[in-house]
């Protein structure tokens, strides 16, 4: 197999076959839904919201992106992030004291920024990678009635998208391939902006989503990663069997990610996307929302809207034509690694 995510549909096979007997798993695991869903049965109002997910593309500010890529699956739960857990593998070339204390000072920054106890994990250096590995697990509260799922679409409802596409990816295409970006024309000045994406506009999605739960009765949130915008939206719909149509057109793409991704044939909209937010509202919430977003001056726009449909999909709308959009196979970033 190659490098990146397994088949959606493949994955979808898989974890059918998989269903908890223990009443407490409230959402266990399914496509599109990154975060589970516990009852600790000590509390009557708050779940236990628990996800784990890996940092595997760039080894620079690793320890933020740890913290970050975890933290936003919590968030779209509507849930508060408070316990963090990471598993660190470094290699041994280039391993020393001064690597492994730097990554656990950009852990520590992170965990403060955003009001979250690192509280355990593990660390070695380990033979046979060839670039660190962390691996990250977090833990958040929510209270029962404000879980948000990204199953939680409904028929009429309006997908939304915050900031735009693709913010990570732009952040790791710049990181990556600065020299052969300068060589290639691509002004040194842009370069930087595209690196710092990974902190303006930022991957996080904590922020976001907390002004979304807090403005309007939110139905569903899902952060699009790998896979980028496509398969995030994909990912909503068979998580909520749903048909939901989208006018791409209508997709805010960044001009630094435009610029970055034409260099190396990508397309934005499949590039990993981590500081997008998608999320679906009823129409009647849309002032409100706009006007939140809008005074923190924070990009949203509406992109499609969910339908009955007559099976999950997601159909890409041009005018009077529609044309089903299929799951991408490997995310676009990828490219720029062969």
């Amino acid at each position: 197999m190659k490098p990146g995510k397994l088949d959606i549909r493949f994955m979808e096979g898989l974890l059918g076959e998989f269903a908890s007997s223990d009443r407490r798993v409230v959402l266990g695991p399914k496509i599109g839904e990154d975060a589970a869903v516990v009852d600790p049965g000590r509390s009557r109002k708050r779940y236990w919201v628990v996800t784990a997910d890996p940092i595997t593309f760039t080894p620079e500010d690793i320890g933020y992106y740890g913290v970050v890529v975890n933290m936003n699956d919590i968030a779209t739960r509507g849930a508060i992030p408070r316990w963090f857990l990471v598993t660190l593998l470094f290699p041994e070339e280039g391993t020393d004291r001064r690597t492994v204390e730097k990554v656990f000072r950009q852990i520590q920054r992170a965990c403060r920024q955003f009001n979250i106890s690192l509280i355990g994990g593990h660390t070695e250096v380990t033979s046979g990678v060839e670039r660190l590995i962390l691996s990250g697990n977090m833990i958040g509260e929510v209270q029962k009635r404000k879980l948000v799922t990204t199953g939680g679409a409904r028929t009429g409802d309006l997908l939304l998208l915050v900031k735009g596409v693709c913010i990570e990816g732009t952040s790791i295409i710049a990181r990556e391939k600065r020299s052969d970006l300068v060589r290639r024309g691509i002004a040194p000045g842009l370069v930087r902006r595209a690196k710092n994406y990974l902190f303006n506009p930022g991957i996080e999605v904590l922020h976001a989503a907390r002004m979304a739960c807090d403005s309007a009765s939110v139905h569903s949130m899902h952060d699009p990663t790998e896979g980028g915008l496509i398969n995030g939206i994909i990912e909503m719909a068979i998580a909520s069997r749903k048909e939901i149509e989208v006018d791409l057109g209508r997709v805010p793409i960044y001009r630094e990610s435009r610029i970055l991704c034409e260099a190396y044939g990508l397309n934005p909209l499949g590039v990993i996307a981590s500081g997008a937010l998608l999320l679906t509202i009823s129409p009647s919430d849309l002032p409100a929302v706009g006007r939140v977003f809008g005074r923190a001056a924070v990009p949203v726009q509406v992109i499609g809207q969910v339908k009955k449909g007559p099976m999950a999909r997601v159909l890409t709308v041009e005018g009077k034509r529609r044309k089903e959009l299929e799951p991408l196979r490997r995310d676009e970033i990828l490219k720029i690694f062969e």
